[in-house]
This record gives C-alpha cells, sequence and structure tokens, in this order.
C-alpha cells in the first residue's frame, strides 16, 4: 500500500512538472517556430537525399559504388562510367536539385527570424493589430547586427582581405540560429511593449486603417532600430566583435558543445521514453532543445559541412521515428501475446506501426502508464539508440546525412537514411533486439492476465451446460 501510495505521488509530481514545463509559453514559442521551419529544411533535407541515395552518379545507392553499381554495368568499368553523358547528366541534375539548400537550409537563420518574431509575436502579444510589423523591424533588427564588414580568403590567395560593405552570409544558416532568436525576440519585445503604452502618432479617424497602422508603428519602430544600433556599437567597440559573433561565441558553441557529449545523449533518451510513458509527447520539452543544438548538427551535415554523429536525424534513424519504434511491440505481441485482447490491438496496430503511428498499441494496449511494460518502454529507445552509435562508431555507417520523412517504414528508412544496404542492417538488428526486450514482458502478461485461459473455462462450462440441457431433454 505504501510503495503504491509512494508510486502514485511520483507519477502525480512528475506529470505536474513535466506538464508545467510542456505548456511553458517560452518553449512552446520556441517549438513551434522550429517546427515551422523544419518544413524548408524537410524539403532540402528530401532534395539532397534524392541527390545522394538516387542520382549521385559516383556514391549513389543506384548508379554509384555503394549501392547496385549499376555505372559499371552500363559502362563496363568505373573509369569508363565517368566520361559517360549519363554520367554528366546525373552529375548536373544532382547540382540542380542542391541548389535547394541555398532557399532553406542556407538560410535557416533568417527564415527563423521570420518565423519565431511572428510567432513570439502572436504569443506574447495577442492584442497586437498587426504581428507582421514586429517581423518587419526583427528583421531590422537582425540585418543592423550582421557583420558588414569581414575578412575573406579569396581563391589562391594567401592572405585574407577585408571586405567592406557587404554581410557575412555565414550568418545566414546554422552560424546565426542563437543570433537570429535573440535579436528578433529582444526587438518584437521592444516594439510591442512600446506600442503597448501608447507612445505613437496618432491619425484622424478618416485615415485608412492601413495608413495608420503604418504611421502608429513609426515611433516603436526607430526606438527598436535604435537599440540595436546602440547594441552593435557597444559590442563592436567594447568586444571587437559583433552581435552575432559574440553570441556564437558566449552561448551557441558553449550549447552545441554540451550537446555533443555523450551524457546529454543518454539524458534526452533516458527522458524521452520516460515522458512518452507517462502520456507527455517528449517534442513538447525536447524539440526547443535540440532546436538549438541537434537540429543544428542536422543542418551542417545536411549541408556537408561538418559530420556530426549526435543529431535528431540520427536519433530517427537509431530509434526508429524519434524513438516511437512502434512496430518493436506489436511484433511481439502478435508472436508471443496469448492474450485474446493483447493479439486483437496487436493486428489492429500493425499496419499503423509499419508507418511509424505508435498510438494504436500505446494506447491500446495500452503501453502508457502501464507498470508492465515500463521497463522495456524505458529501455528500448536508449538500447536503440546505443545500437546505433555502436555501428557509427565502428565505420559501418557513416554520420547520418539524409532527412527521410518520419513515417517511412523501419528498414526502408534506413536504407534511405544512409544511403546504403548497411542502413537497413542496423535498423534490423535494432527492431530484432528492441522486439526481443518485449518477450519476458509478454509472457508475464500472459500469466497475468490470462484471458484465453478464462475464456477456455466459460467455453468449456458453456458446453457442459449445452450437455446437460440435451441430457435432461432427452
Amino acid at each position: 500500500m505504501g510503495k503504491s501510495s509512494g508510486m502514485q505521488k511520483f507519477q502525480a509530481n512528475f506529470t505536474r512538472i513535466a506538464g508545467k514545463i510542456a505548456a511553458n509559453k517560452l518553449l512552446l514559442t520556441l517549438r513551434d517556430s522550429f517546427i515551422i521551419v523544419a518544413a524548408t529544411s524537410m524539403i532540402a533535407g528530401f532534395a539532397i537525399m534524392i541527390q545522394n541515395v538516387f542520382v549521385d552518379p559516383t556514391n549513389g545507392l543506384i548508379f554509384g559504388k555503394q549501392g547496385l553499381g549499376l555505372g559499371r554495368l552500363i559502362a563496363g568499368s568505373w573509369a569508363a562510367w565517368s566520361t559517360t553523358g549519363l554520367f554528366k547528366g546525373l552529375t548536373t541534375v544532382g547540382n540542380l536539385i542542391g541548389l535547394v539548400s541555398n532557399g532553406s537550409l542556407n538560410t535557416f537563420a533568417v527564415l527563423l527570424v521570420v518565423i519565431f518574431s511572428h510567432t513570439f509575436s502572436r504569443k506574447y502579444f495577442p492584442k497586437s493589430k498587426e504581428h507582421m510589423t514586429s517581423v518587419l523591424y526583427a528583421l531590422g533588427a537582425f540585418f543592423i547586427c550582421m557583420p558588414w564588414k569581414f575578412q575573406y580568403t579569396p581563391d589562391g590567395a594567401k592572405k585574407p582581405i577585408d571586405v567592406l560593405n557587404y554581410i557575412d552570409t555565414t550568418f545566414f544558416g546554422t552560424k546565426g540560429v542563437f543570433a537570429a532568436l535573440l535579436i528578433s525576440g529582444f526587438a518584437v519585445w521592444i516594439y510591442n511593449k512600446i506600442l503597448e503604452k501608447n507612445i505613437t502618432i496618432k491619425m484622424p479617424d478618416s485615415v485608412p486603417p492601413a495608413v495608420a497602422r503604418s504611421f502608429e508603428s513609426l515611433i516603436p519602430g526607430v526606438v527598436t532600430m535604435g537599440v540595436f544600433i546602440i547594441l552593435t556599437g557597444l559590442s563592436t567597440t567594447f568586444t571587437g566583435e559583433t552581435m552575432p559573433e559574440l553570441l556564437l561565441t558566449a552561448l551557441q558553441k558553449p550549447a552545441l558543445a554540451i550537446s555533443g557529449t555523450g551524457l546529454f545523449a543518454f539524458v534526452s533518451q533516458t527522458t524521452w521514453s520516460l515522458l512518452q510513458w507517462f502520456g507527455i509527447h517528449p517534442t513538447s520539452i525536447w524539440g526547443p532543445i535540440f532546436g538549438l543544438t541537434w537540429n543544428i548538427n542536422d543542418t551542417q551535415n545536411m549541408l556537408g559541412q561538418a559530420q556530426h554523429i549526435y543529431s535528431t536525424l540520427f536519433m530517427n534513424f537509431s530509434t526508429v521515428a524519434a524513438g516511437s519504434c512502434s512496430v518493436s511491440p506489436v511484433l511481439a505481441l502478435i508472436l508471443f501475446s496469448k492474450r485474446a485482447a493483447a493479439k486483437k490491438v496487436s493486428k489492429i496496430s500493425l499496419m499503423p506501426a509499419i508507418f511509424n503511428i505508435s498510438e494504436p498499441v500505446t494506447f491500446g494496449l495500452p503501453i502508457i502508464l502501464n507498470p508492465l511494460y515500463f521497463i522495456p518502454w524505458l529501455v528500448a529507445q536508449p538500447l536503440a539508440f546505443y545500437i546505433g552509435l555502436f555501428f557509427t562508431k565502428v565505420g559501418f555507417i557513416g554520420p547520418i546525412v539524409n532527412n527521410v520523412p518520419w513515417t517511412v517504414p523501419a528498414l526502408l528508412s534506413g536504407l534511405l537514411y544512409t544511403g546504403s544496404i548497411k542502413g537497413l542492417i542496423v535498423q534490423a538488428v535494432i527492431v530484432v533486439v528492441t522486439t526481443a526486450i518485449y518477450y519476458p514482458f509478454v509472457k508475464m502478461d500472459n500469466k497475468l492476465n490470462p484471458d484465453i485461459a478464462k475464456e477456455a473455462a466459460m467455453d468449456q462450462a458453456h458446453k457442459e451446460s449445452e450437455k446437460e440441457l440435451k441430457t435432461s431433454q432427452a
């Protein structure tokens, strides 16, 4: 009774605290912003996957050396293949597909300024008449703070040259993520606070609303821009760096360094499944954190700028669709359960599970808040993550650089994530091991809830009653 009461108290406290964190307005703003901007990243990732896996004539899955090797079959040798028109055509198509990155990944920070400032304005200043004006001044503040003077080393040159009155566009990408969020958020806050204090130019009622709002935004806008001009001056005067450079050094690099540790990975993977077991969607808490860390790693991997192992792409690959890996408990139930209800749930859940939709089994069995399945549910995700990590560390597969839609079934997604049959093999190992984890607990469920035995007894009793009835009638 005491243990049960203690467990219930722990569940209640954990759910309450996690629920409060998940409902935090700033975290929700960050989460929603990253989810929206992720649409462009997904398109870019999909394009890069097509480029790397299907079109690449050198290392692709279809024509290249890592896949079916159709290039050599067509031309007779790899040397001859590289001189064919098809090889050059595929290279050109691949380069054109790669341009998608210029409108998404390479401008990630700029897109984030737009999305975050709009989301921030809507959540924190819902009474604002025009949220897009906030976006306008956030963009203005961001470009004010950009380095307009920097050093550049041309190809073949030995010394860098000073470039004046041009933006250092490297901060448009992943290097400018923290700057984009902090500058745009602060700009929106300043602008709307002045609006709320009604320090604006008032126009007569006869003036059209759109024109009146433009004049209304002038004083708050001028003050907002002025603040960032002053901040830029202070930053460059006292530190020698612009604000994006300063934020990159002081905040972004330390955050990325922490997210690259094994401890960060362990905490994220264990708490991810723990939150799911309590019925709390882990994206609400980890989404904003990953947005500031592992998502940056994703983008750098997709652009070929780095080869980070820890990333959300790697998590999606190894734990299958961000930890859902729903096919594992479903397979375990189909193979080992003797309970009629569990069998029925598993059969209904099979098709959604193939496409990584876990709700039918997690809520239908249920697994959520079910003490019997607490251990396998908690263990399966970190175990899958570390199996993937092992195969990456030993060099069997490389860091994940392709972005694959989360609904792509396991095994096929492994093939696409890595662009290699080895990715399929690693996911097959993960699915087998995580399915096996559920075996003793399904057997335990059979013993604790022997509904088949009960049904068999009921059937037997029914048959005996029918037999007695027939005997009495005779």
